[in-house]
């Protein structure tokens, strides 16, 4: 009966850890980012000759959606990149640019990413995109039902990818208006494959109100 007892005590521990695992009880909360952090980080181009820039030149006239990309290579990235550039007509429509950020530069890492992102990318080499408080998510994601769940969507949706590079730090997606706007949509990614939501991305954009415009009101 011993044994049994200290089975049965074994497979109880395994199947609460497993439901504690797929619950949001240990995940890290996310840090709101507020305007004036994001305006200060620096950003490279990724031409020859890299540009530094600082963040708010992305939105300071016309807003923007940014796409914090937790890495180029993933799957279920490039799912996400695909999804967002399917607004890319009625953003241009709306005079709202699409953008991407990535914390590192490997190889061809980008460039390959680059098919499935209509928007251009910048590096953020300090991770400042990740922040305020970066959070990750490590091998507990591979026991997360929502995790498998998104893996067979991208499968399905024929999407691949590689294991090249940082993967753990969550990613994340924003829409940050004109001038002081301020952030009008915040995304954090909470486990590997969790999508922003595209109407929200869009209804967001279209509160997005262009400086020229306002400028002109005044």
């Amino acid at each position: 009966m011993g044994m049994w007892s200290i089975g049965a005590g074994a497979l109880g521990a395994a199947a609460l850890a497993l439901l504690l695992a797929n619950t949001d009880v240990f995940l890290s909360k996310p840090q709101k980012a507020a305007l004036e952090y994001l305006e200060d980080i620096d950003l490279k181009t990724l031409e020859k000759e890299p540009r530094t820039l600082k963040a708010k030149e992305l939105w300071e006239k016309n807003g923007a959606v940014i796409m914090a990309v937790r890495r180029p290579g993933c799957f279920l990235c490039r799912e996400e990149a695909a999804d967002l550039s399917s607004l890319k007509s009625m953003l241009d429509q709306l005079g709202v640019p699409l953008y991407a950020v990535v914390k590192e530069h490997i190889r061809t890492e980008v460039e390959d990413f680059q098919p499935y992102f209509k928007g251009e990318i910048f590096l953020d080499e300090k991770k400042k995109f990740y922040g305020p408080q970066r959070r990750k998510m490590m091998f507990m994601g591979f026991i997360r039902l929502g995790v498998w769940y998104n893996f067979f969507r991208a499968w399905n949706g024929g999407f691949s990818g590689n294991l090249e590079g940082e993967g753990f730090i969550l990613g994340g997606v924003f829409v940050v208006g004109s001038g002081k706007q301020g952030i009008l949509l915040e995304h954090r990614e909470k486990e590997f494959g969790d999508k922003v939501n595209l109407l929200s991305v869009l209804e967001a954009a279209k509160m997005i109100k262009p400086q020229t415009l306002a400028s002109e009101k005044k």
